[in-house]
């Protein structure tokens, strides 16, 4: 008996600013082929995440739900008890749901709804007074078990010198069939091509990419690497960040580079993006050959951007459009009779699950808080603003929490009690912070309300209900 309904896939990058498509009007980054999506299909120019780092960004989007309901509001490597997740429900209702890449969520190895997972994963940088333990790849990665099983025991995907949080970068120093992007596609659709013919699929395909290391091949570092970027937009409140090179940590969180160091790591940069694209592009006219690809959902995002030296600031994390904005788009399958195009409503990681289950006619199980994005596209009642936020990140007074519309911007901090604000319509660089000027001032209090009465119903000591509460540093990022 045929099963006609729509099979899924879900394409994630890591760090992967939301103004760095093409289709975003970036005046350099080429992505064709993710950017012919929105032929039939939505592109969302207002999407934020609601937690600026990787495992809390992939809790709400596994689990349908926002900052500190996924029991996250940082960053911190911990199991996840959740009560359901988008793979769990597919799994439930008869889809075949397979997961492949780069996940960060831990245990490596727990299938959280998936009934198979092939893993790749970067293990955290321990310090020198840490203590001995096991090779963390061996069982956690198969990306690099497989380099291993190709090129020897000392084969490695950071063989450029290049760090995984750092700003060096170079091009890839092995042949391009061995680079981790292309690993990823092709055991994705490995993955697909032997999956359960009888049942549609849910795949997740996850690249580690455009994260760092900055590493793309060599035609790709080449495509970027003399071309004339975009100035780096550095705002009137950033001063305290302005620290040069040399003597800053190959992992810095803030400084200044020389221009010929920003230049490298913003080529490599684009260059990872640019090879994603032509890797998905590779991956669709192959599955278009085995599956019908005409009946597949198609979502693209990820999990958080990448500041790239604006404001003096680097990784993620951070409250600013380069940390929190991501790239969103929506590839119809077949039978559902929607407008295709560009959509300015806001939305955001936890809006995934409930999408990808409204298209396959599943029901969302109650702990979901995010909606179906076809409901925006249908121009039904829709959100006014998002909530986001993080733990301490790069030092423990830099843990935040906003609001946008995406026309304005209020920033808090808890561990300094200090608000900023921008009008993202005059100002989208966010070069001016507007927080104290008295013109601005009801403005401010509005967002500050908001706010609060966010907080104040979560009983988790950032608000009262009447007022805003600082926290001491180093609160734990685990709800």
């Amino acid at each position: 008996m045929s099963d006609n309904r729509p099979n899924v896939l879900l394409f994630t990058t890591d760090q992967h600013r939301g103004d760095h498509l093409s289709i975003a009007g970036h005046p350099v980054v080429e992505t064709p082929n993710l950017d012919a999506l929105i032929n039939r299909g939505a592109y969302f120019p207002n999407a934020f995440t609601e937690i600026p780092s990787t495992p809390g960004a992939r809790r709400c989007l596994l689990g349908g739900q926002g900052s500190h309901e996924c029991g996250l509001i940082g960053y911190s490597a911990v199991e996840w008890h959740p009560k359901t997740t988008v793979a769990q429900v597919l799994a439930d209702a008869g889809y075949h749901c397979l997961n492949t890449g780069f996940r960060n969520i831990h245990p490596q190895r727990k299938l959280y709804g998936f009934h198979h997972v092939i893993p790749h994963f970067h293990p955290r940088q321990d310090g020198p007074d840490a203590p001995p333990r096991r090779d963390p790849l061996v069982g956690e990665d198969d990306y690099v078990e497989w380099l291993r099983a190709e090129l020897g025991p000392m084969a490695h995907d950071r063989g450029t010198g290049c760090d995984i949080n750092g700003w060096l970068a170079r091009p890839w120093h092995l042949s391009e069939r061995y680079h981790p992007t292309v690993w990823t596609i092709n055991t994705a659709i490995q993955m697909i091509l032997k999956r359960d013919p009888t049942r549609p699929f849910f795949m997740w395909c996850s690249t580690l990419r455009p994260h760092s290391p900055y590493d793309p091949p060599q035609v790709f570092w080449d495509m970027y690497i003399h071309r004339k970027l975009p100035e780096i937009p550095i705002g009137d409140w950033a001063k305290k960040y302005d620290i040069p090179n040399p003597g800053l940590p190959r992992d810095a969180f803030w400084g200044r580079f020389t221009p010929e160091q920003n230049q490298r790591m913003r080529a490599a940069y684009m260059g990872c993006i640019t090879q994603i694209d032509y890797e998905f592009g590779r991956m669709m006219e192959v599955l278009r050959r085995y599956i019908d690809l005409d009946n597949t959902l198609i979502l693209f995002t990820s999990d958080h951007g990448d500041m790239m030296g604006e404001h003096h600031l680097h990784r993620k994390g951070y409250a600013y459009e380069g940390s929190i904005r991501i790239p969103f788009l929506v590839g119809y399958p077949k039978g559902l009779d929607l407008p295709s195009g560009t959509f300015d409503q806001i939305v955001g990681l936890r809006d995934v699950m409930p999408t990808i289950l409204d298209a396959c006619g599943v029901d969302c199980p109650d702990p979901v808080t995010g909606s179906s994005v076809f409901d925006a596209i249908r121009g039904e009642k829709w959100r006014e603003f998002t909530h986001g936020e993080h733990g301490p990140v790069g030092a423990p007074d830099m843990a935040m929490q906003y609001l946008t519309d995406a026309k304005e911007k209020y920033i808090w901090f808890p561990v300094t009690g200090e608000e900023q604000f921008f009008d993202l319509r005059k100002d989208p660089k966010e070069l001016r912070d507007l927080a104290k000027r008295p013109a601005h001032a009801k403005r401010v209090k509005r967002w500050r309300s908001r706010l609060i009465a966010i907080l104040g119903k979560r009983g988790d000591g950032f608000s009262d209900g009447k007022k805003l509460l600082k926290k001491e540093p180093g609160f734990s990022a685990v709800v």
